[in-house]
């Protein structure tokens, strides 16, 4: 392993570095090379699958670095070299088959989908599209029942040891690892002075408040976040410009601040 670095730089895609409608990073290109001038890891933390999320990687110039996909329920290391068999999506996918038909027609999750209609719900490309369907380890999906079916739904599978978290757009279902467990065994790894977090949804929370330093990016497109311990010391801070472009003036404030400070002051 290299150096430990001073920043380790963990961030959610979707709403937070991708726009929450064009899924484009333009305004946020200013702070990426920033991050890769100072030798800042920066560790996508994603729904997005693995096959979804190496594109990605590829593209900010990340494939030397993990990734933690669909909602923290699998690692993606580089290279890519998994071996698939029983895999956690198909024992889920059974679950579901053997679920009371009251509970089950309610929740209609991507594999009930036909790729067209993962790209209508998301306005992915047919292409990424497939991609997103291309499951290992979680099953996103819609609800569309009320919020006490949906408890009992909730119930169900809990018994089977699955959980179900509410993200930017879908109810994901998995087997509990969270964004923050994944995070844990990347920062064990890297050892970092420092670590960021960045993200927009519920199933962000646990990431944000395990860093060093928090960041919320604001979506109008859903309810903003609770009131998160941190945020009245600082520690955790919130954005009024959503998408990337909130994501860009973060990291260029928190690095302003930061590397200015760091002969005599740190945080955490």
């Amino acid at each position: 392993m290299q150096t430990a670095p001073r920043f380790l730089v963990f961030s959610d895609l979707d709403g937070t570095l991708l726009d929450h409608n064009t899924y484009g990073w333009d305004a946020a290109k200013p702070a990426l090379a920033r991050l890769a001038h100072i030798n800042a890891p920066l560790i996508l933390a994603t729904s997005k699958t693995a096959a979804e999320t190496q594109i990605l990687q590829r593209r900010f110039g990340l494939d030397a670095y993990p990734a933690i996909v669909e909602n923290g329920a699998g690692l993606c290391d580089p290279p890519q070299k998994q071996e698939q068999k029983d895999t956690d999506y198909q024992r889920i996918r059974d679950v579901l088959a053997q679920m009371p038909h009251n509970l089950r027609e309610r929740f209609q999750g991507f594999g009930d989908m036909d790729t067209p209609t993962v790209a209508d719900f998301t306005g992915l490309s047919a292409e990424d599209a497939l991609r997103a369907r291309t499951r290992m380890f979680s099953e996103p999906g819609l609800w569309h029942g009320s919020q006490t079916d949906r408890a009992s739904f909730v119930d169900y599978l809990a018994d089977y040891g699955i959980s179900a978290r509410a993200g930017g757009r879908f109810l994901t279902l998995s087997f509990g690892a969270t964004k923050r467990d994944r995070m844990a065994q990347i920062i064990a790894t890297y050892t970092p002075q420092h670590t960021i977090a960045l993200g927009d949804a519920p199933n962000d929370i646990e990431m944000i408040c395990a860093a060093d330093l928090g960041v919320i990016i604001a979506n109008p497109h859903h309810p903003p976040l609770p009131a998160l311990d941190g945020e009245e010391t600082g520690r955790i801070i919130r954005t009024e410009i959503a998408g990337p472009a909130g994501w860009n003036a973060a990291i260029h404030s928190i690095l302003d601040r930061e590397l200015g400070a760091m002969k005599g002051k740190t945080f955490g």
